[in-house]
């Protein structure tokens, strides 16, 4: 946390002449007793103002007014280095009070105007909420509070209202509308009726942002707490329809209640969001969001609803998301990896000890443990199957998981078997025989490949 780099940049400024405060985000949090992530610094020094002050700084947003200090460039009022601060990654921005002008494309005002009076550059902020600036020197704690548009009261009301007209805000910044959600949700506010139907009339909007953008914000939603009414606040305000129509698709989809007496798929999936860990990884997240998208598409109705297939249609639809949303091929593979394996846990006590052990030697297996624990306690509630997937691992040292090769290709070109497809077939044989313990030494490997496959 940056918040000694923040107070001493703040000394800094005014013992210059500028005014200074905390600004934003840090001033909402530390109103409502919480601790912020970071602290922001807006001020009536210009860039160049600043950048003097401050010679190491990086002019991060010039054009904004925004300047990046860090720890190795500020001193205190008295001149000295700054001494309470590690220099190793500290850094605090500093903005130019400011006004803007048009915004063209739902993301980036057309002109920006740097301004000295504090009230001006509120007025362009998103939320009352976050258009508070805060002179912590002032007594008592937490310090004067410079609030122009009622952000103090909404706090008390626990209200999510936005600065002047809600289309306005929206249409400057189209992200604006997760964001929203977002704090809403982490916050456990309520969105004010007049945002609330800006959202709704200008969702649509939302199909204009960056792909990167819509994935980032989204993901904060799934990982902050409360994270299914994030969900349900983005589908009362019309944007998940917009963000993510396949997940809109679960609603109203029937599951066989002697499964899932909770209800349909998307109560399911919401129910599980509330039994995850608190900030859980982004992939475990998505997993959860997308281990039964494929159910729609699959829903039949014979002797008991059935979604016969829907594990491979789930791996297709979420290919196409994830592609849409521009996920790193890393994170890509290990949420397909959760929505292709998570109904595996059925069949666990029944599997062949070398199948259970290719499962649970997958790839951060912690987060496939997690998924199951949550869609069970989200449906009939039995944890038979998550409880002896965690014995046998917690059983089963890693070496046992992956035991060293008995043999090689370097070793199947020794035996005069030609270089080909054949080798992996045979190198998986072997493994296999060795996890289900018919094997255990590269003799016995040897006499395996040879009865298994004779050369003429």
């Amino acid at each position: 946390m940056n918040e000694a780099l923040a107070r001493q940049t703040l000394d800094r400024l005014r013992a210059q002449g500028h005014q200074a405060f905390f600004v934003g985000g840090c001033v909402r949090d530390l109103l409502l007793g919480h601790e912020p992530k970071d602290f922001d610094v807006a001020t009536s020094a210009t860039p160049d103002e600043i950048a003097a002050l401050f010679p190491k700084s990086d002019l991060v947003g010039a054009h904004f007014g925004v300047v990046l200090v860090k720890a190795a460039s500020a001193q205190s009022v008295t001149g000295a280095p700054l001494g309470a601060v590690s220099s190793e990654g500290g850094a605090v921005e500093v903005a130019t009070f400011r006004t803007e002008g048009v915004y063209h494309d739902g993301r980036r005002p057309s002109e920006v105007t740097l301004v000295s009076d504090p009230r001006l550059d509120a007025q362009r902020r998103d939320f009352t909420i976050n258009a508070m600036f805060l002179d912590p020197t002032v007594p008592p704690e937490p310090g004067l509070v410079l609030d122009f548009f009622g952000g103090q009261a909404d706090l008390a009301s626990r209200v999510i209202r936005c600065v002047g007209s809600p289309r306005a805000r929206f249409q400057e910044d189209h992200l604006r509308l997760l964001r929203a959600v977002r704090l809403a949700a982490r916050l456990e506010f309520v969105i004010e009726p007049e945002t609330a139907a800006a959202m709704r009339a200008e969702a649509a909007s939302l199909a204009n942002i960056a792909a990167e953008r819509t994935r980032d914000e989204l993901t904060r939603i799934l990982t902050q707490p409360n994270p299914s009414r994030g969900l349900r606040l983005l589908d009362e305000t019309g944007l998940l329809a917009i963000v993510l129509p396949e997940v809109k698709a679960l609603q109203g989809v029937e599951q066989p209640p002697e499964f899932h007496p909770e209800g349909d798929v998307w109560i399911h999936t919401l129910l599980m969001f509330d039994q995850l860990p608190s900030d859980p990884p982004a992939t475990l997240a998505w997993g959860v969001l997308l281990h039964d998208i494929g159910k729609p598409a699959t829903f039949t109705r014979s002797d008991r609803i059935r979604f016969n297939g829907h594990v491979d249609a789930g791996l297709e639809i979420s290919r196409r998301i994830l592609a849409r949303l521009k996920f790193s091929t890393g994170d890509s593979e290990q949420i397909l990896s959760l929505v292709g394996n998570h109904m595996r846990f059925g069949d666990i006590q029944r599997m062949k000890e070398s199948t259970v052990k290719r499962f649970l030697r997958l790839p951060r297996f912690d987060e496939h443990l997690a998924l199951h624990r949550a869609d069970c306690l989200s449906s009939h509630g039995h944890l038979d199957n998550y409880e002896f997937a965690q014995e046998r691992l917690a059983a089963t040292p890693p070496e046992v998981l992956r035991p060293a090769r008995l043999l090689t290709g370097a070793d199947l070109l020794a035996l005069g078997y030609p270089q080909g497809p054949l080798y992996r077939e045979i190198l998986d044989a072997i493994e296999t025989a060795q996890l289900d313990g018919e094997i255990n030494t590269h003799e016995q490997a040897r006499a395996l490949v040879q009865a298994r496959w004779p050369r003429d």
